[in-house]
């Protein structure tokens, strides 16, 4: 992988606590500096698409996602989006032709202390360099074709569907 695309849509792994509010927003996406201090030996670019929580998703964002992603020239497309309609994304992607695509999140925002995003990320990094063409899902240690994953909320994991 000589570059790495990255598009940013929002969700839990940039959210911002506010205190004073007892409120969270989404900031600036945290991938380029977690990528940036951990030194990785590949060049990147990151593309802030929207700050949206996943929720707040539709089929006109969806379909955005898919044109911009379609018209990077790097085949390696990592996507950093909220876990609740991660799935949904990832299937509204499908048949994009030429490109590794991998989304991934967290379940705990980026600047928290124990969040699980840098786990993903790194995971998800793993992963585009290593799948097949086509979209997948980093989340929770594994690597989900979004066909058989779906998100339990009760268990705050990703899991095969049933």
């Amino acid at each position: 992988m000589d570059q790495l695309c990255i598009v940013t849509t929002g969700g839990t792994i940039d959210k911002i606590y506010f205190d004073d509010k007892s409120d969270y927003q989404i900031g600036e996406p945290q991938i380029g500096q977690i990528l940036g201090s951990i030194g990785v030996a590949f060049r990147f670019d990151v593309i802030q698409l929207m700050r949206k929580d996943s929720l707040h998703m539709d089929a006109t964002d969806r379909a955005l996602l898919r044109e911009v992603i379609e018209r990077q020239s790097q085949r390696h497309v990592l996507v950093t989006h909220g876990t609740d309609t991660m799935v949904d994304t990832a299937r509204a992607l499908a048949g994009i032709v030429g490109k590794v695509i991998v989304l991934t999140g967290a379940l705990n925002p980026a600047r928290f202390v124990g969040s699980d995003a840098v786990f993903n990320i790194g995971c998800a990094v793993g992963a585009v360099q290593a799948l097949p063409d086509g979209v997948w899902i980093a989340m929770n240690g594994r690597i989900w074709n979004p066909d058989t994953v779906r998100k339990n909320r009760e268990a705050n994991r990703f899991e095969a569907a049933s």
